[in-house]
């Protein structure tokens, strides 16, 4: 009788630890996941849309899209440097 009272308390505490272990495993891998650092390979950039206005009005628009970027560390201070210097000269 001890054994069955044991075993009907034991299993399912059992499982709820189990559970409650498995979840923060998961958790822990989805976060890991999440705050991986991006690399540069994996960044895309569209340079030709951002250093091309359609006109003297949206260059600074585009110096400023380009400012984000920058901000975003979606470019690196020479990309933005070069893309701006494009943006002025054209």
């Amino acid at each position: 009788m001890e054994k069955i009272i044991f075993f009907a308390l034991a299993v399912p505490i059992l499982g709820f630890v189990f559970y409650l272990g498995g979840s923060a495993i998961m958790k822990g891998f989805k976060a890991k996941v999440d705050n991986r650092p991006i690399k540069p390979e994996e960044i895309e950039t569209d340079f030709e849309t951002v250093t091309r206005p359609s006109n003297s009005n949206d260059l600074s628009s585009e110096i400023s899209k380009l400012n984000e970027l920058y901000k975003n560390g979606a470019l690196t201070q020479e990309e933005f440097e070069k893309a701006k210097s494009k943006l002025l000269n054209s």
